[in-house]
């Protein structure tokens, strides 16, 4: 049975993608350091007010933009799993590999890492990236309970942690282009979720 979602929960999420995918489209040609709530509201055909009613600051919009990565980051892992039943080393490597070339190509990501410092930006994944780590890690946690990995709940917990701070730590400075970044991190976390595996298996 499908779950019906509230008419006014389906129309602020239905606002808050459209406001993110304006912030997209407008980093896409300029600097974040010249991106303006009104610039935000005119792309996304609204008043400034209802962007600033939907996220309170700039700095609140870069962070929403900032979990919209988390999870889509989650969504690659959760999808190399489902693609690969059964070999844990696959399934790490082909998330990885899809995390790296979504950040690569991610115009908040790029503009964070060209041009002036933007301390803004720094923060989120820095000294305010706790939320960031906490929502990346429960979605990991399902994933790697509920899929054919099957770990317990506190082991899922500890591997997605380990997960979501290691991918974090790669934004602010990616893998270098001759470095294969995602098979080093399956060949380090991969066996520890092996062990789990056969810990809780007996």
């Amino acid at each position: 049975m499908t779950e019906t979602v509230p008419f006014a929960a389906a129309s602020r999420q239905l606002l808050r993608q459209t406001l993110l995918d304006g912030l997209r489209e407008l980093l896409l040609d300029r600097d974040w350091a010249r991106v303006t709530m009104a610039q935000v509201a005119r792309q996304a055909g609204v008043s400034r007010q209802t962007v600033y009613n939907e996220f309170g600051s700039r700095y609140g919009l870069a962070q929403a933009y900032a979990m919209r990565l988390a999870r889509q980051f989650t969504a690659e892992i959760d999808a190399a799993v489902t693609a690969s039943p059964g070999d844990v080393d696959a399934a790490l490597r082909t998330g990885f590999t899809g995390f790296f070339a979504s950040a690569a190509e991610d115009p908040l990501i790029a503009s964070l890492l060209s041009g002036e410092a933007k301390p803004d930006l720094l923060k989120l994944i820095t000294t305010d990236a706790a939320p960031l780590i906490a929502a990346a890690a429960a979605a990991l946690t399902a994933v790697l309970r509920d899929s054919w990995i099957g770990l317990d709940e506190q082991p899922a917990g500890r591997v997605a942690r380990l997960i979501a701070r290691t991918a974090l730590s790669y934004v602010a400075m990616p893998p270098e282009p001759d470095a294969d970044a995602a098979a080093d991190l399956a060949a380090v976390i991969g066996p520890t979720i092996v062990a789990a595996r056969s810990a809780a298996a007996g």
